[in-house]
């Protein structure tokens, strides 16, 4: 009987070499580059057509992409193998490492087949007759690889130098990076080089002792990676901690370059790793001048070019030997002959932050706009509102809890007037959202309480209360007023009568107290104490807005341009595309670490505010101020593990707090939201993403009604109560995405 052959596509890459098309949440080996299926579902049909011989097929590939997955394998008999998640890339040594420690878990010391799964291969038999070729010599345990003569000097691969002329199975003498022209003319007049083609034979045991002679790290955290895996109907998931232990390194460094005894056997099948415009031109159809035309294309006296519209009309007249690709948001042109270097457009991209290179601006995307729409609707109807308008409310003294526990019980603690004002505003915006609950009673218990206690004598508010009611810090503060004066505009939108006197008030007091008498912007206290900052501007900026859409009064709307012309001309670095934090009295960046400190919630926070105020205004042009703080905050701002924004980084994207805190998050969410209906690239995608993360880390792993405010670097749990505080982010970020999105 054949022996079995235990197959594992590796589906991990980004192919930036494809871009425009071929992006960070689509990659290439989703795409149907030549009309017959998708490159990974071509490749799982290909491991399927062996003839003889059991052939379990596995896929490894990014969980960030686990929904597409499992929609692409969902009518593929994969023979008992399955879906292997990575919680993050760590490259091919660990990708293999994986498949040998599968292997051996699930069959033994068996043959395994390790193949890419983007690359072009239109001759199945012909494939498997070059795999069978090498199995004898796998099965003596010698590591097996493949590789193509070729047939012109290719800059673009790896090749592998073979003693003697590499007919049959053949001793291999070393690899090669990707050389030079000069170079490659070389090997290809040689006759004994050979394209490297990524595809492996081996018997897990030899691969097992490789791993541990040349590399014992990678093979002992992979090896505890896979021994904490959760496994469920849709596949095997390795834990983020254990996986992202692993050392990075690809399988031609970390072992193939320092193995003995590796023989190579010649592919006698059609093979492209499509890896450039130029080789889909060389494997598609051409027209009779030799061009490739997919799309909505009108061509005339073009000759050996490759033109691809994913959208609108696109003309070219006279071209030669030229690439044209066009989506929605992004054209790329060059020469053919150049189309390899489009990994350096990628690059200089990703360094100026856009958004391009990661979100498909079209229908065929990885996640469908609303996808979460059930689940935010049930946990903030079903869930968090009951809890936090029962648990939540202090029923005897007044106002609302300022923390809960993860039991669902209160926490004494003195009651901070910022938290009551968002209480207040969180079930306001519920009750505009269709909330049936007891929003207009809740509004008034909180401000009943607030104007109640927490007044001054000169009509300010105070910054804390005692559990009772009692004043615990008077100090008034321009921050809590901004909070204040937010609740405010929402209570009067409810219709709360009490709101619109009390917003007076305060804006009175904000005029006589807080405001900078040199007419710079505010105060931090009325005292005038404290290093300057950015955020309470930031909030105030919201309320103004907010007290625009409650009454419809343009002042409010000159209070805010006084905001925006301090972002302008302090707070934001037009060379990083940052937003400072800290600054002393003449708005200058404050001195030492502070300086450079810049936190991506903030960033994204004045996006959404900034396109909420050009569309009240008319500035169009702070949509693109909107854009470039959220495109830095992206590239510099989020932990490359959990994709989540950390707490704080410096100017140039180092790390000053890698705490992920759960409202970023949610006003990552806003932002993308709020940007997705200005002109621009479609983040629907985006948004979905958003909104799972913050389920998938914050959400979904705390108790009903709850959440994890607080998650270390590596995605473990710092928090050990839920405070009240955020409860509005939440509130608000999640209404939003019901109101963008429709019922599926």
């Amino acid at each position: 009987m054949t022996e079995r052959i235990v197959s594992f596509v590796m589906s991990g890459g980004v192919g930036s070499r494809l871009w425009p098309l071929s992006r960070e949440d689509n990659p290439k080996q989703f795409h149907d580059l030549s009309g017959d299926g998708s490159m990974l579902v071509k490749t799982l049909r290909r491991l399927k057509a062996r003839q003889e011989g059991e052939t379990p097929v596995y896929l490894i590939a990014s969980e960030r992409h686990a929904a597409r997955v499992k929609d692409d394998i969902a009518g593929i008999d994969l023979a008992g193998g399955a879906a292997i998640f990575e919680p993050t890339g760590r490259n091919t040594a660990a990708a293999v490492a994986i498949a040998t420690l599968q292997t051996l878990d699930a069959y033994g010391d068996g043959i395994v087949l390790v193949v890419p799964s983007d690359h072009e291969i239109s001759t199945d038999d012909q494939f498997w007759q070059t795999i069978e070729q090498g199995a004898p010599a796998a099965r003596e345990g010698r590591l097996v690889v493949f590789g193509i003569r070729p047939s012109q000097p290719e800059t673009g691969y790896g090749y592998i130098e073979v003693a003697g002329s590499g007919q049959g199975v053949s001793d291999v003498s070393r690899f090669v990076e990707k050389p030079d022209l000069e170079t490659a003319r070389a090997y290809l007049e040689a006759g004994n080089f050979f394209w490297n083609t990524g595809i492996f034979l081996f018997r897990a045991s030899t691969m097992r002792e490789e791993f541990l002679k040349h590399q014992p790290q990678i093979w002992q955290t992979a090896e505890q990676a896979f021994r904490t895996a959760s496994r469920d109907l849709s596949g095997l998931y390795m834990p983020l901690e254990a996986y992202e232990a692993i050392p990075s390194d690809s399988i031609d460094y970390a072992i193939m370059e320092h193995a003995a005894g590796i023989a190579m056997v010649p592919a006698a099948f059609r093979w492209n790793d499509l890896g450039s415009w130029q080789s889909l031109l060389d494997v598609s159809p051409t027209d009779a001048q030799g061009n490739v035309i997919v799309g909505d294309v009108v061509a005339m006296d073009c000759e050996n070019s490759y033109m691809r519209s994913e959208g609108r009309l696109l003309s070219a007249i006279g071209l030669k030997d030229i690439a044209i690709v066009a989506t929605m948001d992004a054209t790329f042109v060059a020469p053919v002959s150049h189309s390899q270097n489009v990994k350096k457009i990628v690059e200089q991209l990703e360094k100026s932050g856009r958004l391009e290179t990661k979100f498909t601006p079209s229908h065929d995307r990885v996640l469908q706009s609303g996808a979460w729409r059930k689940r935010v609707h049930h946990w903030l109807f079903e869930e968090t509102l009951p809890l936090w308008s029962t648990a939540g409310v202090d029923e005897r003294y007044g106002g609302f809890h300022e923390a809960l526990g993860f039991d669902g019980k209160s926490l004494m603690r003195p009651k901070r007037m910022r938290t009551m004002a968002r209480q207040v505003y969180a079930f306001a915006v519920a009750k505009a959202r269709g909330w049936d609950g007891p929003a207009d009673r809740l509004i008034a218990h909180g401000l009943d309480f607030m104007s109640g206690n927490g007044r001054t004598e000169r009509g300010g508010w105070v910054r804390t209360m005692n559990l009772d009611g009692g004043v615990a810090d008077a100090t008034e503060d321009a921050y809590d007023h901004s909070c204040v004066l937010l609740a405010l505009a929402y209570a009067h939108m409810c219709g709360n009568p009490d709101a619109q006197r009390l917003g007076a008030e305060t804006f009175d007091f904000l005029d006589a107290h807080l405001e900078d008498q040199r007419l710079t912007g505010f105060l931090e206290t009325s005292a005038g104490e404290g290093m300057r900052r950015s955020n309470p501007h930031m909030h105030l900026l919201e309320a103004f807005l907010a007290w625009h859409t409650a009454t419809g009064d343009r002042n409010y709307l000159r209070r805010a341009a006084r905001i925006i012309d301090l972002f302008r001309s302090h707070f934001f670095d037009a060379e990083s595309w940052t937003l400072g934090e800290y600054y002393d009295d003449d708005w200058l960046p404050a001195a030492g670490e502070k300086g450079t400190w810049t936190e991506p919630g903030h960033h994204f926070e004045w996006a959404s505010l900034l396109v909420d105020f050009a569309a009240k205004s008319g500035q169009k042009n702070l949509t693109a101020y909107a854009r470039k703080l959220y495109a830095s905050a992206i590239a510099n701002g989020l932990n490359r593990a959990t994709g989540l924004a950390y707490g704080a980084v410096s100017r140039q994207g180092m790390p000053l707090d890698r705490v992920s805190r759960s409202w970023p998050q949610t006003e990552a969410i806003k932002a993308a939201i709020a940007l997705d209906g200005a002109e621009g690239p479609d983040l629907n995608a985006e948004i979905e993403a958003r909104v799972g993360r913050l389920f998938r880390w914050h959400i979904d792993p705390a108790p009903l009604g709850l959440w994890i405010d607080r998650i270390d670097e590596r995605g473990r749990s710092l928090a050990s109560e839920v405070p009240a505080s955020i409860f509005y982010h939440l509130v608000c970020a999640l209404m939003q995405y019901l109101d963008s999105t429709s019922e599926n």
